[in-house]
């Protein structure tokens, strides 16, 4: 399911990686972000429930995942310029904007699987703002300039991501402002 986002690479030489060797590091870069994603949230969790060690624990090995996770993705020639790694962040966006997260929703609202169905609305709401976050940042590049950015604050409940000022009340999910995380 991750594959469909690389393609072959070349090397300095116009020699491509040997096909093997390139989906085995597609899937390691899968299989690593995956255990990256699952420990900080079980550090999460682990916080809550009161084991301060258990979660830095969780928090250390998920960051060793990042690191393994980059040297695959480095090595099948993935990580570009940043105007190339926005254009990349914006295809993602638009997918799941414009086809992944409507078609979930609707499979989640026809098979009524109704926590399916409110996490696909929140992802879908966060990432149309996330793609016009990242339109904008490109245009700064292209310009070759960074971009004019306060604060950002993200939802902990559906991901609303919003910069400069935190609403009152999240617009998609109702949640407090003051629960936002700022970046």
């Amino acid at each position: 399911m991750c594959r469909k986002f690389f393609n072959v690479k070349i090397d300095n030489y116009g020699i491509y990686m040997r096909k093997m060797t390139q989906r085995n590091l597609e899937d390691a870069f899968c299989g690593e972000s995956k255990a990256h994603m699952k420990y900080l949230i079980y550090s999460d969790v682990a916080e809550r429930n009161g084991f301060r060690n258990i979660s830095r624990l969780f928090r250390a090995i998920s960051y060793a995942e990042q690191v393994h996770a980059t040297n695959h993705y480095r090595n099948i020639g993935m990580i570009k310029g940043t105007d190339e790694n926005l254009l990349d962040a914006i295809a993602g966006e638009t997918y799941e904007v414009e086809e992944m997260y409507p078609v979930f929703n609707e499979v989640a609202r026809f098979q009524n699987e109704k926590g399916a169905e409110l996490s696909t609305k929140y992802a879908l709401e966060a990432e149309k703002i996330h793609e016009k976050l990242y339109k904008d940042a490109l245009e700064n590049v292209r310009q070759k300039k960074d971009i004019e950015i306060g604060d950002v604050f993200i939802c902990p409940v559906c991901g609303y991501t919003t910069t400069g000022k935190v609403p009152e009340k999240c617009p998609v999910c109702g949640t407090a402002g003051t629960s936002f995380k700022k970046f």
